[in-house]
């Protein structure tokens, strides 16, 4: 077991935890004339990052580490932080944006460690993630134009 890399992967598994709360918040409280659209794409941003958490924790799990596993744990670690304000829909989406461009960042600091420790089953999932957050991101600055 590579502790560095389970360091890392327990960190993105606090971000991305912090991140999906956050994106049901913004689905439970989005108002006004984008409603649907908006609604929409919160929920299916929370649905795609549940199921990072669960391939993160379970690569932890994989590697002989232990994840992140209560919410105090997950906020000590977090880099990305919650929205306690009820935004509207336009700040809602450029604070999604933010976040994105912060875990695609952390995305590839991870897979640094890992192609260092030469963890190409930890680099191979963290590439496939990081694919999908920059297309999610993509979407959501052609939406911001």
């Amino acid at each position: 077991m590579s502790d560095k890399m389970v360091k890392e992967l327990n960190g993105l598994v606090a971000d991305f935890t912090v991140f999906y709360q956050k994106m049901r918040h913004y689905h439970w409280n989005v108002k006004g004339k984008q409603f649907f659209q908006l609604h929409a794409l919160f929920e299916g941003i929370y649905d795609e990052v549940n199921e990072v958490i669960d391939e993160l924790a379970e690569r932890v799990v994989a590697l002989g580490g232990t994840p992140l596993h209560t919410l105090a744990m997950v906020m000590d670690e977090a880099s990305i932080s919650e929205d306690s304000e009820i935004p509207d829909g336009v700040k809602m989406v450029k604070r999604t944006a933010a976040d994105l461009e912060t875990l695609s960042s952390a995305l590839d600091n991870a897979i640094e460690v890992a192609e260092a420790e030469g963890d190409r089953t930890t680099v191979n999932l963290l590439d496939g993630m990081r694919d999908g957050l920059q297309g999610r991101l993509w979407m959501i600055k052609a939406w911001q134009s």
